[in-house]
This record gives C-alpha cells, sequence and structure tokens, in this order.
C-alpha cells in the first residue's frame, strides 16, 4: 500500500542546483512551500507528521525521471517487480520511472498497462508510467490499440516494442501518424535484425579477437536515419532509445538541424563501459545495444552536454544469475543501473567540469519529463512547484555491492567500483522515501 501522505518536510542546509549559499527548503502538502535561510524558522519540528533531513550542504536537484526502465513485473517477478524496481529507484533519486513493455504477458492493451499503473501506485515510491508495446505481442506486425491504452487509467503517453526493433518501415510509419494525432511518442529501439543476427557484442577488434560475432553500428544508425525521416513525414516525435554510436549522434544532429523532432537518449553504461570489458567474456557485460568503442563513449558524453542526445535513461535490465552466470553468448543482455545512474554521470561529466549540477539536473530531470509530457515532474526548484526532489552527497564515497543494491537482481557492471556522489534523500509528492539508502515505508 501507499506510504502515508507528509503534511511537513524540513530540508535544512541544502544548495538549489549546487549553488550559492546553503538555505533551507520546507515543503507543505506536496509543494514547495518557501525557500531562504530561515525558511523552516516558524515550524514546530515537535509536531506530529513533521520530518527534517539535515543535509549538511548537499545538492539538491529535481527529482529524477527514467525514461526506460524494467520492472518485469507481470511475468518475471523472480528478477524484478514493481514494489523492489521502485525502491531502486527511490534510492537512485528517481520520482518517476517508466516500464517498458516487453513483460509476460506483454503491456500490449488497455488490462496489462491500467494493471501496472495501479500497481505502481499502490507501491507509491514514484510514479510508475508503463509504456505501451507498438505492436500485438512485440511481434512488429499488427499495430496495438495505441488509443484505448492512452485513454486509460494509466493515461499512457510513450509506446516502443523495446527489446524488438519495429524493423517494418511501413508498420513503423503508421505508428508514428498514429502517434501524431493521439499526441503521444514512439520510442524504437534501433536495431536492424538481418544485420545483428546472431551477434552478442560489437563488431570490432576485441569481438574478432575474442571470436564473438560483432554487432555493426550500421544495424543501429540505417534504422535512426530512417526513422528521422518517417518522422519528418509523419509529422510526429520520434525517441531513439539507448544511444550507442559516434555515426549515432552525427544522425541526430543532422536531423536536428532539418528540424525533425527526433530526441535520445543514452545509458551510463554506454557512458562509461567500453568494449574493452569484454576480455574477462563475463556476462555481466553483455548489453544489447553492445558496449562499443573508446571514442563511442567520448562522442556520446559529448553530444549529452550539448544537448545533440536529449537525457540520460537507465535501460535498468534485472536477470537472474543463472541467466549471467553462463557462456557469454548465451547471457541475457543487459544491466541494472537505477541506482548507479546518478554517481556515474557525477563522475563522468560533473566532476570534471564539463557539466554543472543544474546541466544534470537537465539530462537526468527536466528534459526527459519534457519529453514524455509530465506537467508535475522535472519542475523547478521555486516556492509553489511540486515537491519532487532528490538530495545528493557530492563527496560521499561509496563502493557498489551488486547484493546490497534494492532491485531483487544484482548483474551490476560496477561490481567493486568506488563513486563519490550518493542520493541521501529523495523527496516523492512532498515526503521522504528514502534517507541514507534506507528505503521508508
Amino acid at each position: 500500500m501507499s506510504a502515508p501522505h507528509t503534511p511537513t518536510l524540513l530540508l535544512r542546509r541544502v544548495r538549489p542546483y549546487g549553488e550559492g549559499d546553503p538555505v533551507d527548503v520546507l515543503v507543505r502538502d506536496g509543494v514547495v512551500a518557501a525557500i531562504g535561510p530561515d525558511a523552516g524558522g516558524s515550524v514546530d519540528l515537535s509536531a506530529p507528521g513533521t520530518e527534517v533531513l539535515d543535509a549538511d550542504d548537499a545538492v539538491l536537484l529535481p527529482g529524477f525521471v527514467d525514461l526506460h526502465t524494467h520492472l518485469r513485473e507481470p511475468g518475471r517477478e523472480d528478477t524484478e517487480t514493481i514494489a523492489s524496481g521502485s525502491a531502486a529507484a527511490a534510492r537512485g533519486g528517481y520520482t518517476a520511472v517508466f516500464a517498458m513493455a516487453n513483460t509476460q504477458p506483454p503491456q500490449d492493451n488497455q488490462t496489462v498497462t491500467d494493471s501496472v499503473w495501479r500497481i505502481g501506485r499502490e507501491v507509491g515510491l514514484c510514479d510508475v508510467h508503463p509504456v505501451g508495446a507498438v505492436t500485438v505481442g512485440l511481434q512488429g506486425e499488427q499495430l496495438t490499440e495505441m488509443g484505448q491504452m492512452a485513454a486509460g487509467e494509466a493515461r499512457v503517453r510513450v509506446f516502443s516494442d523495446d527489446g524488438m526493433c519495429v524493423h517494418d518501415p511501413l508498420v513503423m510509419r503508421r505508428a508514428l501518424e498514429y502517434s501524431a494525432g493521439l499526441g503521444v511518442l514512439v520510442a524504437q529501439h534501433a536495431e536492424e535484425p538481418r544485420l545483428t543476427g546472431g551477434a552478442v557484442a560489437h563488431e570490432g577488434p576485441h569481438a574478432a579477437r575474442l571470436g564473438l560475432t560483432g554487432w555493426p553500428r550500421s544495424a543501429e544508425e540505417s534504422i535512426v536515419a530512417r526513422d528521422a525521416i518517417l518522422a519528418r513525414d509523419a509529422g510526429a516525435r520520434v525517441h531513439i532509445c539507448h544511444a550507442s554510436t559516434t555515426g549515432t549522434v552525427e544522425l541526430l544532429r543532422w536531423a536536428k538541424d532539418q528540424g525533425i523532432s527526433i530526441t535520445a537518449e543514452v545509458t551510463p553504461h554506454h557512458l562509461l563501459l567500453d568494449d574493452s570489458r569484454l576480455e574477462t567474456y563475463d556476462g555481466v557485460y553483455r548489453v544489447n545495444p553492445p558496449l562499443r568503442e573508446a571514442h563511442d563513449t567520448l562522442a556520446l558524453r559529448e553530444a549529452l552536454r550539448s544537448g545533440v542526445i536529449d537525457c540520460v535513461a537507465t535501460d535498468h535490465a534485472p536477470h537472474a544469475a543463472q541467466e549471467k552466470c553462463c557462456e557469454f553468448a548465451a547471457a541475457r543482455p543487459g544491466m541494472i543501473g537505477l541506482e548507479t545512474a546518478l554517481p556515474i554521470v557525477a563522475a563522468l561529466l560533473v566532476e570534471t567540469g564539463d557539466m554543472t549540477w543544474r546541466d544534470l539536473a537537465r539530462v537526468m530531470s527536466t528534459r526527459p519529463a519534457e519529453i514524455a509530457g509530465l506537467s508535475d515532474q522535472g519542475r523547478p526548484i521555486a516556492v509553489g512547484e511540486p515537491a519532487n526532489l532528490v538530495v545528493v552527497d557530492p563527496d560521499s564515497p561509496w563502493t557498489v555491492v551488486g547484493d546490497a543494491l534494492a532491485s531483487l537482481s544484482a548483474n551490476t557492471p560496477y561490481e567493486g567500483m568506488t563513486f563519490a556522489a550518493r542520493v541521501v534523500g529523495t523527496v516523492y509528492r512532498g515526503r521522504l522515501t528514502t534517507r541514507d539508502g534506507e528505503v521508508l515505508a
């Protein structure tokens, strides 16, 4: 069941966007009520229902929004549930996540999408928005009743066959035309399947030396180019999931310069890791699209910094131990990432001086909320705004231990890595959902 509403919350000594001197932020009835050096001066801290978080000069940001999360429910509750995934999201600073459609059964009808929405509301740790499938059964042949899902209780606003590409150009064209009329977004898993048969690793020197079937960049880039043109002609919006190559960056830049309504996301693992990791044959590094070369990670970071790539999305993909502890080619593709996204982006771009905390808020909160059409997420930190917030300690080193994460699965590629930034508190609709890593019921 959802946790009770907290009437009053005081965040002491926080720095909004990491700027200026510390202030207090007072939250009442789910909205920011006051911001200032003594914003909580008149609050009776002993009053029932009043909570205080002493932040010790930590950074205050809008709560994060993840456009790409796999919560596995219904069907694979042994690897993740909406409850466990929501807990991981809250610990990672997320106040809204979009749950992808490749569940069992898939989220290809209103009954399933409304069910996922209701369970997310009952858990009450973050907004769980179900992503509707574009095609029935994710088979790429027959369009789903997108209009019914959009009009249902869940108000589905993003549609994707992620895990599978809508590879037929006519089906994709019809989906984009339909989405334009509904005012919803189609998110494409860009992979030309005729180029990736049996592929498990990036097509390059490492895969060749290791004897792994290569996955060419052209499999991704050909679909990105095609769908940009289809979106242009349909007058629709298209979103590219998990961009992974230098060529995709160049195509996105070209499409945006043409005025095409295209957006894109990048995952933390494609920003940080490259295919040199495959030397161990460890299945934890198998992911779709695959880890690319080092120059791709650099191009993706710069594209995120400059806005060619719009936002960060985790592609959080839990798997059971036996699905990863096996021969590399047999390992299921995917990595968990909700609790490690913030520290990775901070390490790569904020701590290096390439981005500010305000920039990080743009790519992890504001921009994804805009892309999905969320009116109450990714909002400015200001009086009268919804209190969906995250408190980040930028200098609190911690080491990743998969078994200590909130997910039911432990398939993290960052096992044993140490990061400086850490979420110390998440505020969802005016109440604390996490404090120092503890999930609050």
